[in-house]
């Protein structure tokens, strides 16, 4: 392939593309950059472009009308934002914005409509990542229900570590529990049982995992589920941190 100041690597949806593939999308992709909170889709308002993050973590949220919120969703270097684009809406009813900031490939969203209807590589990628998707939402819905707070914060970490592909990473404890559905207190009960035994160290606002073994044995079976369904289906999974 040749040299390309996008670095199609760092984000391994594009990295998986054939050489003619990736470079037929080069002349639409912009590198930008996404800054914590920054907001990318309100619920109903039109999508008018995509993302393929690098190092940055986006969070796919539901907002209720009590104003509660609970992430249904996590993108980061292993996919992209803006799936609705191609199957077939132009909106979305989550709010999705940018949870740890970090640069993006950013794509108008009518091209990589094209792009998909065209078939081929590029449509057969985008689906096994919407299957790998899938997986994270439904194994999601089933461990928000059955699962303690402890495993499911576990999990969530292990998530976030995976994607930023770092043992190190800023989170407090109220954004957690945002994310999580619960409430903070329950944040804080759980993040001290995992510090306490040394499995990860929280100072701050910032997250350290220590012990990454006892980490994964603490979560619950979603976490290896989702992993493993990611490596199925990708195939092009990051490199195991710590």
């Amino acid at each position: 392939m040749s040299q390309n100041p996008l670095k199609p690597q760092v984000n391994r949806l594009l990295a998986a593309l054939s050489t003619s593939d990736y470079e037929r999308l080069v002349p639409h992709l912009k590198l930008v950059s996404l800054p914590t909170r920054q907001v990318i889709y309100e619920p109903g308002e039109p999508i008018t472009h995509v993302y393929f993050p690098q190092h940055a973590v986006v969070s796919i949220v539901t907002n209720m009308e009590d104003g509660s919120t609970v992430e249904v969703g996590i993108v980061s270097n292993e996919g992209i934002v803006g799936i609705p684009v191609i199957l077939g809406g132009k909106t979305t009813t989550t709010k999705v914005f940018v949870q740890v900031s970090g640069a993006a490939m950013q794509m108008d969203a009518d091209v990589l409509r094209t792009e998909f209807n065209r078939g081929g590589a590029i449509q057969n990628l985008l689906l096994r990542y919407v299957r790998a998707i899938y997986t994270e939402l439904t194994q999601g819905c089933a461990c928000n229900r059955l699962h303690t707070l402890e495993e499911r914060l576990a999990r969530w970490l292990l998530t976030v570590s995976d994607r930023l592909e770092s043992e190190d990473f800023p989170l407090t404890q109220e954004f957690i529990a945002q994310m999580l559905g619960v409430r903070r207190s329950g944040v804080t009960v759980a993040a001290s049982t995992l510090s306490r035994t040394g499995m990860i160290r929280y100072q701050r606002g910032h997250i350290s995992i220590l012990n990454r073994e006892d980490l994964e044995a603490t979560s619950c079976e979603c976490y290896r589920v989702i992993r493993g369904e990611f490596a199925r289906l990708l195939g092009n999974q990051p490199r195991r941190v710590g």
